[in-house]
C-alpha cells in the first residue's frame, strides 16, 4: 500500500487516494501497537529478572505494569474482531419509532441522542441526513451518517428493535409504559457491484424543507426525495442548504439500503435452502432498557448487562459492542 502511494498519478483520483491513505494509516497504527506491546513485554521480563525476592513496593510496580499491558493487549485483540467486509466503512444509522405512541417517539429521540453522544465521545463525525419530528414530542424517524474508521464495525451491534420500560412522563397517572424503536445500521457503499442502479429506475422529487434549519431552508425547494421503482425504496434528505448536496446524500443512503436489501435476500435464500429460514418479526427485541421498577440494560443476544442505565443512554456502549463482536465471532467459529 505504501508503494501504491508513491506511484505517478496516485492523487489523480482524490477520493480513492484518500481512502487508501486512511486504510494505510490504520494498518500502521496497528503494527506500531503490536511492536509497543512486544517491547514492553521484554522490558517487564527484564525487570522481573532483576530481583529474586521483590519487596512489596517493587512487586506492586510490576503488577501495575502488567495490568496496563493487559489492557493495551485486550484493546488490540478487540480490533482484530473488526475484520468483516464492511467493518471499516462509514455507516448510515436510521431510527424509527415503533409501538408506544408519543412515548415511542420520545424513546426514538433518546436513542438518537445516545448515538450522537457515542459518536462525539469516540471521535466520529455525525451528520443528520433527515429527521421527522413527532406532533407532541420526540421523533418519528431520523437518519444519521456517522463517519470515521470502523464506524460500521462498532455500530453493527445496534441493529434491531430496542425496548424501553419506564414510568411514562406523557400520561397524568404516570403509569409504567413499554415503548419500542427500531435501529437500522447500513454500511456506506461507494459502488454496488452486485446491483446496477439505472437512472431510469429513479424518481427524483424536490420540495420545500420543513422543521429546524433557518429561513433559507424553509423558503427554497432544497429537500430531495428519491424513489427506486424496482424495490420501492424511498429516501429523503433535507439537511443541506443545497439541492445538489441533498441529492448526493440521498443517493448515498439509497445505495446503502439497496445493498442491504440484496444481502438480506441472499441470506434468506441460503437459509431456505438449509431449511433455517425464519421471517423477520418486529417483536424480537435485541436489547431492553429498564428504568422502572429497577435499572438495567440487557442485550438479549450476548446476555451482557449493566445496572448503570443513565451511563448507557449517555453513549457508553463499549461493553455492548465488544460483547456483540465476541459473540458474533464465537457463532462464526461454531459454524466452521
Amino acid at each position: 500500500m505504501e508503494k501504491k502511494t508513491t506511484e505517478v498519478g496516485f492523487w489523480n483520483d482524490n477520493q480513492k487516494a484518500a481512502k487508501i491513505s486512511q486504510e494505510l494509516e490504520l494498518l500502521k497504527n496497528e503494527v506500531v501497537g503490536l511492536e509497543n506491546i512486544e517491547k514492553k513485554v521484554n522490558e517487564l521480563i527484564e525487570l522481573i529478572g532483576l530481583f529474586e525476592n521483590p519487596e512489596n513496593e517493587e512487586q506492586q510496580e510490576v503488577e501495575k505494569q502488567f495490568f496496563e499491558l493487559e489492557r493495551e493487549f485486550n484493546a488490540l485483540e478487540f480490533k482484530s474482531l473488526l475484520g468483516g467486509e464492511y467493518d471499516k466503512n462509514d455507516v448510515i444509522l436510521a431510527i424509527r419509532s415503533g409501538a408506544g405512541g408519543v412515548d415511542a417517539q420520545d424513546w426514538a429521540q433518546m436513542l438518537e441522542r445516545m448515538y450522537l453522544k457515542w459518536s462525539q465521545m469516540n471521535g466520529f463525525k455525525a451528520v443528520m441526513v433527515e429527521e421527522t419530528r413527532g406532533a407532541e414530542a420526540g421523533i418519528k424517524s431520523a437518519t444519521i451518517e456517522i463517519t470515521g474508521p470502523y464506524a460500521y464495525g462498532y455500530l453493527q451491534s445496534e441493529a434491531g428493535v430496542h425496548r424501553l420500560v419506564r414510568l411514562s412522563p406523557f400520561n397524568s397517572d404516570n403509569l409504567r409504559q413499554t415503548s419500542f424503536a427500531i435501529v437500522e445500521i447500513l454500511p456506506v457503499i461507494e459502488e454496488i457491484s452486485e446491483v446496477i442502479i439505472s437512472p431510469t429506475d429513479l424518481v427524483i422529487d424536490t420540495y420545500r424543507a420543513s422543521g429546524a434549519g433557518g429561513q433559507h431552508v424553509n423558503t427554497t425547494d432544497s429537500a430531495v426525495r428519491i424513489t427506486h421503482t424496482p424495490t420501492n425504496i424511498v429516501v429523503t434528505c433535507q439537511s443541506e442548504r443545497s439541492q445538489l448536496q441533498n441529492k448526493e446524500q440521498a443517493m448515498k443512503v439509497l445505495k446503502a439500503r439497496i445493498h442491504q436489501r440484496y444481502l438480506e435476500e441472499q441470506k434468506a435464500e441460503k437459509e431456505k435452502l438449509r431449511g433455517e429460514y425464519k421471517s423477520a418479526e418486529w417483536g424480537s427485541q435485541i436489547r431492553s432498557y429498564v428504568i422502572h421498577p429497577y435499572k438495567m440494560v440487557k442485550d438479549h443476544r450476548t446476555k451482557f448487562e449493566t445496572s448503570d442505565a443513565e451511563k448507557v443512554l449517555d453513549g457508553e456502549l463499549q461493553g455492548f459492542m465488544e460483547s456483540f463482536l465476541r459473540w458474533q465471532a464465537s457463532l462464526a467459529s461454531e459454524k466452521k
